[in-house]
């Protein structure tokens, strides 16, 4: 049995928790905060990131190790394409929008979420990285009608839980969606997914979650 380690409200915590879900993988969730110094985390996730996972054969950190490991050990369902390119692209995806989009997005999230301060010069510094980054991303995505194609792929569990959260940031700060402003029109494709009874499932989880803070 895998345990998920973690909690709802964080987006990477809900990547794999989607994808254990698509995947019919049992598992069960323990409440574990981020940057903890405890040994019994930092054994399994040594900087304290969550989420990381307990296996039978051992634990595992970093979401896209996991994503990898998830689909390798349980091949069936497929969210990856079996064609060597389409698979890559899919990990190209994965890799754009957290690294491009959420990673960037991410300096605002004192500000945008957590009543913090991000200073002037690091909001404009930002803006101008995401406005470069979701350019790239319009060229990539294909909401065709899921984000690498006519199949739901890893890239799903990562686009759902991520894109909002770069739109509300960039509203919340420059009082405009900049995915919107740039003509990537991600919203229908978040009420497609989630209309999935597996991302139901982690938004009815977040809300519950998101109340108890």
């Amino acid at each position: 049995m895998i345990t998920l380690c973690g909690f709802a409200i964080s987006n990477y915590y809900n990547v794999v928790k989607l994808a254990l879900l698509e995947k019919d993988i049992p598992f069960v969730e323990e409440y574990v905060p981020t940057k903890s110094t405890e040994e019994a985390v930092l054994s399994h996730s040594p900087l304290g990131k969550i989420p990381f996972i307990r296996t039978p054969q051992g634990s595992l950190c970093e979401s896209h190790a996991i994503l990898e490991y998830l689909e390798a050990a349980h091949p069936r369902p497929a969210l990856l394409p079996t064609d060597t390119y389409a698979a890559a692209k899919v990990r190209e995806l994965i890799t754009f929008i957290d690294l491009h989009l959420e990673l960037v997005a991410r300096e605002l999230y004192a500000q945008a979420f957590f009543g913090g301060t991000v200073s002037e010069s690091s909001q404009s510094r930002v803006r101008k990285q995401l406005e470069k980054n979701i350019a790239g991303f319009k060229r990539l995505v294909k909401f065709a009608p899921y984000v690498a194609g006519d199949t739901f792929t890893l890239a799903d569990c990562v686009a759902f839980n991520n894109l909002p959260l770069v739109g509300m940031a960039s509203r919340a700060i420059y009082g405009e969606d900049l995915l919107l402003a740039a003509g990537v029109d991600y919203k229908p494709y978040i009420k497609f997914i989630g209309e999935r009874p597996t991302a139901q499932k982690v938004a009815a989880d977040r809300k519950a979650a998101s109340a108890k803070v």
